[in-house]
């Protein structure tokens, strides 16, 4: 067999052992000593994984906890009820029962999502994700809702071509599927503890359905207070759509089963798809926000009387570049800069702004820098001698002025230009543009300093962001 020569830098410094059984590149000599048989090495090479094998292992991590074996079963459970109705879609010819089976479509990425919240809870942020994997359980329940709203337009869509041609309907299975879709998904609901779902239905706004439906139960409350803590503030808005849309279900049954009304299954379709679009439609936009990294609008007073208290701080002169958004659910991330005077000690100003806005914005990023109110003069430094014998050097063929002489003032004096017009010469002093001196980030407590001329920074551990 022929070996691969290593390269003398590699093979000097490199020694691998295969073992025994390994491909046979690890043999004993004849006195027992160790004979490598060479072969490239490769310091950087990691092996390409598949992305289903990369998959295989997350699910086989996960499956470990026990929380994600619970959720891997209801989504198993889930996807054979899915698979029944839309069977049981097909042999009755129903769109409302269609409609209706949706909710159990959304109740599968309802799933995904939460095994996606158990899998980002278990890492670590990297080099490229610093801030973490949280933002992927925005993006999910963005995913989610939005995918809830396709499927209502396209039941719309297919409801408004049967409105012409209206086709026959049967009630074998209607009221069975209707009964069985229900049961599935207020089993989904309230047996998962899905956290990220529930943070989107608490913080987002209320669906028009909700609001309706608020209203009809604070009249209920008047006569029966025992229910306050059932209807009120809001229903589950997935817990109502289900009861709404099984109420439409059932008013088709009878319908159609005592007058043969088909266009009632329509109607209901209709009805079912507008009510899921109101429901989705909140969180939608309120994930869709976070996505976007915007400021949360509840927390700008809080955040204004924060920076408000910081300002008024012993060296604090101003605040410049504020930026506040919303990393994940109930996350804030931030970063500004801060200006401060000379004389101001820069560790002292940074623990004191980090203390007062690191309870309301936990991921903070500080950037101090000093004020530079000693700039040297340009006017002055064109005007000493030294400067008008090295700009004007006779070997140029320039005219030299006299000593002491400035070409700003000869400018000046001879501005339509000639033999004796001198141009200014642009000095861009290295104290014109100072950099940010101080920057600090918020994480670990400890701050350390590290001095060098007239910088001073501050580090801490918490990477930049990457997203």
């Amino acid at each position: 067999m022929t070996a691969n020569v290593i390269p003398d830098l590699i093979s000097s410094s490199v020694s691998v052992d295969l073992g025994k059984g390994s491909g046979g590149y690890t043999e004993l000599g004849r006195h027992g000593e160790r004979n490598t048989m060479g072969r490239i090495i490769h310091p950087f090479f990691s092996p390409n994984r598949s992305a289903f094998g990369t998959l295989v292992q997350e699910l086989t991590f996960i499956q470990r906890i026990k929380t994600g074996k619970k959720i891997l079963t209801f989504l198993a459970l889930n996807v054979c009820g899915t698979i029944t109705l839309l069977l049981w879609c097909h042999s009755t010819n129903s769109m409302a029962l269609t409609a209706y089976t949706y909710l159990t479509i959304f109740d599968i990425m309802s799933l995904l999502t939460c095994l996606l919240s158990v899998w980002v809870r278990n890492q670590k942020p990297s080099q490229a994700y610093s801030f973490g994997y949280e933002r992927f359980e925005v993006l999910a329940v963005f995913a989610s809702t939005m995918l809830a709203q396709l499927g209502a337009l396209f039941v719309i869509k297919e409801s408004v071509e049967r409105l012409i041609q209206q086709p026959e309907i049967h009630t074998g299975r209607l009221l069975l599927g209707m009964v069985f879709a229900f049961l599935l998904h207020m089993m989904v609901t309230y047996s998962m503890d899905n956290k990220a779902m529930t943070h989107v239905v608490s913080a987002s706004s209320s669906s028009w359905l909700q609001e309706h439906m608020t209203d009809m139960s604070e009249s209920i409350c008047h006569v029966v207070p025992g229910l306050s803590k059932l209807l009120l503030p809001r229903i589950n808005p997935f817990a109502l759509i289900a009861f709404a849309g099984g109420l439409a279900l059932a008013v088709t049954y009878i319908l159609i089963d005592t007058k043969n009304n088909f266009s009632a299954d329509t109607f209901a379709a209709i009805s079912i798809a507008v009510m899921m679009c109101g429901t989705m439609f909140p969180m939608s936009v309120y994930t869709g926000k976070i996505l976007l990294q915007t400021s949360p609008s509840h927390i700008l007073g809080q955040l204004d009387k924060l920076l408000r208290e910081a300002s008024t701080l012993d060296g604090v002169l101003e605040f410049r570049n504020e930026n506040f958004w919303t990393l994940s659910f109930g996350v804030l991330a931030g970063s500004l800069q801060v200006r401060v005077r000379r004389d101001a000690d820069e560790q002292l100003v940074l623990a004191h702004v980090h203390n007062r806005l690191s309870n309301l914005v936990p991921i903070l990023t500080i950037q101090i820098f000093k004020d530079d109110w000693t700039r040297a003069s340009s006017y002055s430094k064109m005007n000493s001698p030294a400067f008008t014998q090295s700009y004007y050097s006779p070997g140029t063929g320039a005219i030299s002025p006299p000593l002491g002489h400035s070409p700003v003032q000869d400018t000046l004096q001879n501005p339509t230009g000639g033999v004796g017009a001198f141009k200014p010469l642009l000095i861009t002093s290295p104290f014109q543009n100072p950099d940010y001196q101080s920057t600090s980030h918020s994480g670990p407590s400890d701050l350390k300093t590290s001095s060098s001329g007239h910088s001073h920074h501050h580090h801490s551990h918490l990477p930049h962001s990457h997203d």
